[in-house]
Protein backbone atom coordinates (compact mmCIF):
# COMPACT_ATOMS: atom_id res chain seq x y z
CA UNK A 1 0.00 0.00 0.00
CA UNK A 2 1.34 3.43 -0.95
CA UNK A 3 2.08 5.81 1.91
CA UNK A 4 0.32 9.15 2.00
CA UNK A 5 2.73 12.06 2.10
CA UNK A 6 2.80 13.92 5.40
CA UNK A 7 1.53 17.50 5.04
CA UNK A 8 3.99 18.72 7.68
CA UNK A 9 6.89 17.31 5.67
CA UNK A 10 5.65 19.18 2.58
CA UNK A 11 5.36 22.36 4.63
CA UNK A 12 8.92 21.95 5.93
CA UNK A 13 10.19 21.37 2.38
CA UNK A 14 8.41 24.43 0.97
CA UNK A 15 9.52 26.68 3.83
CA UNK A 16 13.18 25.61 3.68
CA UNK A 17 13.09 26.04 -0.11
CA UNK A 18 11.80 29.58 0.29
CA UNK A 19 14.15 30.56 3.14
CA UNK A 20 17.23 28.62 2.04
CA UNK A 21 17.93 27.70 5.65
CA UNK A 22 16.70 25.09 8.12
CA UNK A 23 17.21 27.51 11.02
CA UNK A 24 15.06 30.25 9.46
CA UNK A 25 12.41 27.71 8.46
CA UNK A 26 12.35 26.36 12.02
CA UNK A 27 11.83 29.89 13.34
CA UNK A 28 8.91 30.50 10.97
CA UNK A 29 7.30 27.11 11.65
CA UNK A 30 7.88 27.40 15.41
CA UNK A 31 9.77 24.10 15.41
CA UNK A 32 13.25 22.98 16.40
CA UNK A 33 15.88 22.60 13.70
CA UNK A 34 16.12 18.81 14.28
CA UNK A 35 12.35 18.54 13.81
CA UNK A 36 12.54 20.33 10.44
CA UNK A 37 15.51 18.23 9.36
CA UNK A 38 13.58 15.08 10.32
CA UNK A 39 10.65 16.14 8.15
CA UNK A 40 12.96 16.74 5.19
CA UNK A 41 14.62 13.36 5.67
CA UNK A 42 11.24 11.66 5.94
CA UNK A 43 10.01 13.28 2.75
CA UNK A 44 13.18 12.32 0.89
CA UNK A 45 12.86 8.70 2.04
CA UNK A 46 9.17 8.44 1.17
CA UNK A 47 9.68 9.85 -2.32
CA UNK A 48 13.14 8.57 -3.11
CA UNK A 49 14.12 12.11 -4.09
CA UNK A 50 17.01 14.34 -3.07
CA UNK A 51 15.57 17.84 -2.63
CA UNK A 52 18.59 19.80 -1.37
CA UNK A 53 22.35 19.86 -1.63
CA UNK A 54 24.64 21.52 0.91
CA UNK A 55 26.85 24.38 -0.27
CA UNK A 56 29.16 26.84 1.46
CA UNK A 57 26.21 29.29 1.54
CA UNK A 58 23.73 26.82 3.02
CA UNK A 59 21.10 24.59 1.42
CA UNK A 60 20.44 24.76 -2.31
CA UNK A 61 17.60 23.12 -4.22
CA UNK A 62 18.53 20.27 -6.55
CA UNK A 63 16.99 20.14 -10.02
CA UNK A 64 14.36 17.74 -8.68
CA UNK A 65 13.72 20.02 -5.71
CA UNK A 66 13.28 23.04 -7.98
CA UNK A 67 10.84 21.11 -10.16
CA UNK A 68 8.77 19.90 -7.20
CA UNK A 69 8.62 22.95 -4.90
CA UNK A 70 5.85 24.53 -6.96
CA UNK A 71 3.86 21.28 -6.65
CA UNK A 72 4.33 21.35 -2.90
CA UNK A 73 3.04 24.92 -2.77
CA UNK A 74 -0.02 23.87 -4.78
CA UNK A 75 -0.76 21.01 -2.36
CA UNK A 76 -0.38 23.28 0.66
CA UNK A 77 -2.65 25.93 -0.85
CA UNK A 78 -5.22 23.25 -1.72
CA UNK A 79 -5.18 22.03 1.89
CA UNK A 80 -5.58 25.58 3.17
CA UNK A 81 -8.45 26.13 0.74
CA UNK A 82 -10.08 22.91 1.97
CA UNK A 83 -9.89 24.12 5.56
CA UNK A 84 -11.32 27.54 4.61
CA UNK A 85 -14.21 25.94 2.72
CA UNK A 86 -14.98 23.55 5.58
CA UNK A 87 -15.08 26.40 8.08
CA UNK A 88 -17.33 28.47 5.85
CA UNK A 89 -19.76 25.54 5.49
CA UNK A 90 -19.82 25.06 9.24
CA UNK A 91 -21.01 28.66 9.58
CA UNK A 92 -18.17 29.76 11.85
CA UNK A 93 -14.76 31.34 11.39
CA UNK A 94 -12.02 29.82 13.48
CA UNK A 95 -8.26 29.90 13.47
CA UNK A 96 -5.24 31.82 14.71
CA UNK A 97 -4.23 35.31 13.58
CA UNK A 98 -0.62 36.43 14.02
CA UNK A 99 -0.61 40.23 14.18
CA UNK A 100 2.43 42.50 14.20
CA UNK A 101 2.14 45.58 16.42
CA UNK A 102 4.16 48.80 16.62
CA UNK A 103 4.53 51.86 18.90
CA UNK A 104 2.02 51.90 21.78
CA UNK A 105 -1.31 50.01 22.00
CA UNK A 106 -3.40 53.17 22.44
CA UNK A 107 -2.15 54.75 19.23
CA UNK A 108 -3.02 51.74 17.05
CA UNK A 109 -6.30 51.16 18.97
CA UNK A 110 -5.20 47.63 19.74
CA UNK A 111 -7.49 47.10 22.74
CA UNK A 112 -10.72 48.12 20.95
CA UNK A 113 -9.69 46.08 17.89
CA UNK A 114 -9.09 42.88 19.87
CA UNK A 115 -12.24 43.43 21.91
CA UNK A 116 -14.36 43.77 18.75
CA UNK A 117 -12.67 40.80 17.09
CA UNK A 118 -13.27 38.64 20.16
CA UNK A 119 -16.89 39.75 20.41
CA UNK A 120 -17.77 39.17 16.76
CA UNK A 121 -15.52 36.16 16.04
CA UNK A 122 -15.05 34.28 19.33
CA UNK A 123 -13.44 31.25 17.66
CA UNK A 124 -10.48 33.28 16.40
CA UNK A 125 -7.42 33.44 18.63
CA UNK A 126 -4.69 36.05 18.25
CA UNK A 127 -0.92 36.03 18.69
CA UNK A 128 0.77 39.44 18.94
CA UNK A 129 4.36 40.26 18.10
CA UNK A 130 5.85 43.74 18.70
CA UNK A 131 8.52 45.24 16.43
CA UNK A 132 9.46 48.34 14.43
CA UNK A 133 7.76 48.94 11.08
CA UNK A 134 10.48 47.55 8.83
CA UNK A 135 10.66 44.33 10.82
CA UNK A 136 6.86 44.00 10.63
CA UNK A 137 7.14 44.13 6.83
CA UNK A 138 9.93 41.54 6.84
CA UNK A 139 7.96 39.17 9.09
CA UNK A 140 4.89 39.55 6.90
CA UNK A 141 6.66 38.72 3.64
CA UNK A 142 8.47 35.80 5.29
CA UNK A 143 5.20 34.30 6.51
CA UNK A 144 5.88 34.82 10.22
CA UNK A 145 2.76 36.97 10.72
CA UNK A 146 -0.55 37.28 8.87
CA UNK A 147 -0.93 41.06 9.09
CA UNK A 148 0.54 44.03 10.90
CA UNK A 149 0.70 47.77 11.48
CA UNK A 150 3.20 49.92 9.59
CA UNK A 151 4.33 53.56 9.71
CA UNK A 152 5.68 55.50 6.73
CA UNK A 153 5.35 58.79 4.85
CA UNK A 154 1.81 59.32 3.45
CA UNK A 155 3.00 59.12 -0.16
CA UNK A 156 5.59 56.39 0.36
CA UNK A 157 5.79 53.41 -1.96
CA UNK A 158 6.16 50.32 0.16
CA UNK A 159 9.32 48.32 -0.52
CA UNK A 160 8.32 45.18 -2.41
CA UNK A 161 10.01 41.99 -1.26
CA UNK A 162 9.57 39.22 -3.79
CA UNK A 163 6.82 38.98 -6.36
CA UNK A 164 3.84 38.81 -4.01
CA UNK A 165 1.81 42.04 -3.79
CA UNK A 166 0.92 43.68 -0.50
CA UNK A 167 -2.53 44.91 0.53
CA UNK A 168 -2.37 48.26 2.34
CA UNK A 169 -5.09 49.97 4.38
CA UNK A 170 -4.36 53.54 5.44
CA UNK A 171 -5.82 54.14 8.90
CA UNK A 172 -4.75 57.70 9.75
CA UNK A 173 -2.41 60.53 8.90
CA UNK A 174 -0.60 62.46 11.62
CA UNK A 175 2.54 64.53 12.18
CA UNK A 176 5.84 64.05 13.94
CA UNK A 177 7.51 66.98 15.67
CA UNK A 178 11.13 67.44 16.69
CA UNK A 179 11.52 67.50 20.47
CA UNK A 180 14.57 68.60 22.48
CA UNK A 181 15.62 68.56 26.15
CA UNK A 182 14.28 71.15 28.59
CA UNK A 183 16.06 74.49 28.20
CA UNK A 184 16.82 73.98 24.51
CA UNK A 185 13.87 76.02 23.22
CA UNK A 186 16.05 78.90 22.00
CA UNK A 187 18.22 76.42 20.08
CA UNK A 188 15.38 74.63 18.28
CA UNK A 189 12.31 76.87 18.25
CA UNK A 190 12.99 78.60 14.91
CA UNK A 191 15.67 76.25 13.57
CA UNK A 192 15.45 74.75 10.09
CA UNK A 193 16.49 71.19 9.20
CA UNK A 194 20.13 72.14 8.58
CA UNK A 195 20.47 73.77 12.01
CA UNK A 196 18.64 70.92 13.73
CA UNK A 197 20.79 68.26 12.04
CA UNK A 198 23.94 69.77 13.60
CA UNK A 199 22.60 69.22 17.13
CA UNK A 200 22.93 65.82 18.89
CA UNK A 201 20.25 63.31 17.83
CA UNK A 202 18.92 60.06 19.25
CA UNK A 203 18.87 57.68 16.29
CA UNK A 204 16.86 54.53 15.52
CA UNK A 205 17.59 51.29 13.62
CA UNK A 206 17.42 51.33 9.79
CA UNK A 207 14.19 49.30 9.86
CA UNK A 208 12.31 51.87 11.98
CA UNK A 209 9.86 54.42 10.60
CA UNK A 210 11.79 57.27 12.30
CA UNK A 211 14.94 56.31 10.43
CA UNK A 212 13.15 56.24 7.08
CA UNK A 213 11.41 59.57 7.61
CA UNK A 214 14.62 61.31 8.69
CA UNK A 215 16.59 59.72 5.83
CA UNK A 216 14.11 61.22 3.35
CA UNK A 217 14.53 64.63 4.99
CA UNK A 218 18.33 64.30 4.87
CA UNK A 219 18.15 63.55 1.15
CA UNK A 220 15.78 66.44 0.48
CA UNK A 221 17.72 69.10 2.41
CA UNK A 222 21.22 67.62 1.97
CA UNK A 223 21.76 67.27 5.70
CA UNK A 224 22.85 64.50 8.04
CA UNK A 225 21.72 64.11 11.63
CA UNK A 226 24.45 64.12 14.26
CA UNK A 227 23.46 60.81 15.87
CA UNK A 228 25.00 60.30 19.32
CA UNK A 229 22.85 57.40 20.60
CA UNK A 230 20.76 54.59 19.12
CA UNK A 231 17.52 53.13 20.57
CA UNK A 232 14.64 51.06 19.23
CA UNK A 233 11.76 52.04 21.52
CA UNK A 234 9.85 55.33 21.55
CA UNK A 235 9.62 55.27 25.35
CA UNK A 236 13.43 55.05 25.58
CA UNK A 237 13.82 57.88 23.09
CA UNK A 238 11.52 60.09 25.12
CA UNK A 239 13.38 59.34 28.35
CA UNK A 240 16.72 60.17 26.72
CA UNK A 241 15.37 63.50 25.49
CA UNK A 242 14.17 64.28 29.00
CA UNK A 243 17.65 63.40 30.28
CA UNK A 244 19.28 65.92 27.94
CA UNK A 245 20.95 63.52 25.50
CA UNK A 246 19.61 65.04 22.30
CA UNK A 247 16.78 65.50 19.80
CA UNK A 248 14.21 63.01 18.56
CA UNK A 249 11.08 62.75 16.47
CA UNK A 250 7.89 62.42 18.49
CA UNK A 251 4.22 62.19 17.60
CA UNK A 252 2.71 65.66 17.78
CA UNK A 253 0.14 64.84 20.46
CA UNK A 254 2.85 63.44 22.75
CA UNK A 255 5.27 66.27 21.94
CA UNK A 256 2.77 68.95 22.95
CA UNK A 257 1.84 67.05 26.10
CA UNK A 258 5.50 66.65 27.08
CA UNK A 259 6.08 70.37 26.54
CA UNK A 260 3.38 71.10 29.09
CA UNK A 261 4.25 68.40 31.64
CA UNK A 262 8.03 67.93 31.32
CA UNK A 263 9.17 71.21 29.81
CA UNK A 264 10.54 69.60 26.64
CA UNK A 265 11.34 72.00 23.80
CA UNK A 266 9.53 71.62 20.49
CA UNK A 267 10.80 72.89 17.14
CA UNK A 268 8.14 75.15 15.65
CA UNK A 269 9.48 75.62 12.11
CA UNK A 270 9.41 71.96 11.00
CA UNK A 271 7.18 68.92 11.15
CA UNK A 272 7.08 65.52 9.45
CA UNK A 273 3.87 64.08 7.97
CA UNK A 274 3.34 60.36 8.52
CA UNK A 275 0.78 57.66 7.88
CA UNK A 276 -0.40 54.71 9.99
CA UNK A 277 -1.22 51.69 7.85
CA UNK A 278 -2.31 48.09 8.16
CA UNK A 279 -0.67 45.52 5.88
CA UNK A 280 -1.32 41.98 4.76
CA UNK A 281 -0.47 39.98 1.68
CA UNK A 282 -2.93 40.10 -1.22
CA UNK A 283 -3.20 36.32 -1.15
CA UNK A 284 -4.25 36.42 2.51
CA UNK A 285 -7.42 38.34 1.64
CA UNK A 286 -9.16 35.07 0.77
CA UNK A 287 -8.70 33.76 4.29
CA UNK A 288 -11.87 34.07 6.41
CA UNK A 289 -9.78 34.93 9.48
CA UNK A 290 -8.08 37.82 7.68
CA UNK A 291 -11.43 38.97 6.29
CA UNK A 292 -12.77 38.97 9.85
CA UNK A 293 -9.73 40.94 11.07
CA UNK A 294 -10.13 43.58 8.36
CA UNK A 295 -13.85 43.85 9.15
CA UNK A 296 -13.11 44.42 12.85
CA UNK A 297 -10.28 46.82 12.00
CA UNK A 298 -12.45 48.91 9.68
CA UNK A 299 -15.25 49.17 12.22
CA UNK A 300 -12.78 50.05 14.98
CA UNK A 301 -11.33 52.94 12.99
CA UNK A 302 -14.59 53.98 11.28
CA UNK A 303 -17.33 53.15 13.78
CA UNK A 304 -20.06 55.16 12.02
Amino acid sequence: MAHLLNINALLAFATVAREGSVSRAAEILNLTQPAVSHQLKRLAQETGTTFFRRTSNGLELTDDGTALVAKADQVLEAMADFRRSARRRSGRIAGTLRIGTIVDPDFIRLGPLLKRLRSEFPDITTELGHAVSGDILNRLTRGQIDAGFFLCAPDATLPQQGDEPLHRIELAEFSYRVIAPPGWQSRVEHADWAALAALPWIGTPPTSAHHGLLAAISDKYHTRQNVVALVDQEASMLEMVRAGVGLSLCRESIALHERQTSGLAVAEAVSVPASLNFLTMERHLERPTVQALISALTRTWNPY
